[in-house]
C-alpha cells in the first residue's frame, strides 16, 4: 500500500507533516511506502534532520502551494502543479492508494471531487468528522463540502456515516439521528422532513431527529446535516472546547487551594483532554470518491498526520468504498 501526503499543507508545514510521516513509515504495518508531495528541498531537509530518508519514504516535487484563504475552485485550476493536485493525482493514476492533507480544505474537496470523481450511485461526497461524547465518538456528516444538499443526498450521507461508523469506528449497527429543530417527524424544513421520510423506510438504524443537546449524549454515532449547519456545529464545538479549557485554567489557579485541587485533579483532566483531542480520530475523511481522502486541521502535530496515516490505512484495508457502493446501492 501506498499513501501520498501534502507535505505543504497545515499551518506547520513542512515540519510536522514529515515528523508524523516518518514515524508512521516506522511503526506502522501494512504500508509499503509514504510519498512525501510538495517542496522537494524543505521535505528533504526536514528528513534529514531525523537523520536521513528511510527507503520506505518517496519525495514527489510540487512547485507550489495552495494557502488557506486562497479560493478553492481557482486555487486547483490554476496551480496544477500544487501539492495537493499532485497528490490527488497520485490517487487517480494509481501510485498511491490514499492521500492525506492538512492544507486548504475546499481545495482538497474541489480537487479529489474532479479528479477522483464520485463512487457509483453517489452524488455528492461528504466530509465525516469524528466529534467526542463522554463514552464513544460519533460521526458529524457533512462537516462543511455541501451547503446545499437533496433528502437524497442526506440520505447518501447517511448510508456513508454508517459504513463508516460500523467500520472505522467499531459499531456493529450504527444509530443514525438527523439535526432538526425538533424531535418530532413533522419539525424542521421541507428538505428535512422529507429526509426524515426516506431514513425511514431505507433500512438504516434510524433514530428520528435530532436536536443540538442530543449530539454529545452518546446516544447516536451518526449524526447527518448539510455542510452548512454541520461545519457550523464542528467550529461551535471547537470554540466551546477552547473557551471551558481557558476557564477553567483561570478559576484552578485563582488560589493555593484549588491549585492543590487540580493537582489531585490531574489524571482525570488528562483522560478529557486526550478524550477531546481531535488529533486521536486522524482527520476527517472526504467518503464517496474514489480512493481514500483524509483532511486534517490546518493545525495538525504530528501526531494527528500519524493517526491519519493510520486511518488511512484502515479505510484501504477494508474496502470502505465497495461498502458504500453496495449500501448505498441498496437504499430505495
Amino acid at each position: 500500500m501506498q499513501i501520498a501526503i501534502d507535505a505543504m499543507g497545515g499551518d506547520y508545514a513542512p515540519r510536522e507533516v514529515v515528523d508524523g510521516a516518518l514515524h508512521a513509515a516506522a511503526s506502522l504495518n501494512g504500508i509499503e511506502r509514504i510519498i512525501l508531495v510538495g517542496d522537494q528541498q524543505a521535505i528533504q531537509q526536514e528528513c534529514r534532520a531525523h537523520g536521513s530518508i528511510p527507503p520506505g519514504i518517496e519525495i514527489v516535487h510540487a512547485s507550489q502551494a495552495i494557502g488557506m484563504d486562497e479560493g478553492p475552485v481557482n486555487a486547483v485550476r490554476h496551480k496544477k502543479d500544487s501539492s495537493i493536485n499532485r497528490a490527488v493525482d497520485l490517487v487517480k493514476h494509481g501510485r498511491a492508494q490514499a492521500m492525506i492533507s492538512a492544507g486548504n480544505t475546499g481545495a482538497v474537496v474541489v480537487s479529489a471531487t474532479l479528479k477522483l470523481r464520485t463512487l457509483e450511485g453517489v452524488e455528492r461526497p461528504a466530509i465525516a468528522t469524528m466529534m467526542p461524547t463522554p463514552d464513544k465518538p460519533f460521526v458529524l456528516i457533512d462537516a462543511g463540502a455541501n451547503t446545499d444538499c437533496s433528502p437524497k443526498m442526506l440520505v447518501q450521507f447517511a448510508a456513508m456515516g454508517h459504513v463508516y461508523a460500523r467500520e472505522i469506528l467499531g459499531q456493529p449497527r450504527p444509530v443514525i439521528g438527523l439535526m432538526s429543530v425538533g424531535t418530532e417527524e413533522t419539525k424542521g424544513n421541507e428538505i428535512t422532513k422529507e429526509t426524515f421520510r426516506l431514513l425511514s423506510a431505507s433500512g438504516l438504524n434510524f433514530k428520528g431527529n435530532i436536536e443540538g443537546h442530543d449530539l454529545f449524549k452518546g446516544n447516536i454515532d451518526v449524526a447527518v446535516c448539510d455542510g452548512f449547519v454541520g461545519n457550523v456545529i464542528l467550529k461551535t464545538s471547537e470554540s466551546v472546547g477552547h473557551a471551558v479549557g481557558t476557564w477553567l485554567k483561570r478559576e484552578f489557579v485563582s488560589n493555593p487551594l484549588r491549585v492543590l485541587g487540580t493537582l489531585c485533579l490531574k489524571g482525570a483532566l488528562s483522560q478529557m483532554r486526550r478524550t477531546m483531542n481531535p488529533e486521536m480520530y486522524g482527520g476527517a475523511p472526504l467518503l464517496g470518491v474514489r480512493g481514500v481522502c483524509i483532511i486534517c486541521h490546518g493545525a495538525s502535530s504530528s501526531r494527528a498526520i500519524f493517526n491519519a496515516v493510520r486511518v488511512a490505512r484502515d479505510s484501504v484495508n477494508l474496502q470502505i468504498n465497495d461498502m458504500i457502493i453496495k449500501t448505498v446501492e441498496g437504499l430505495p
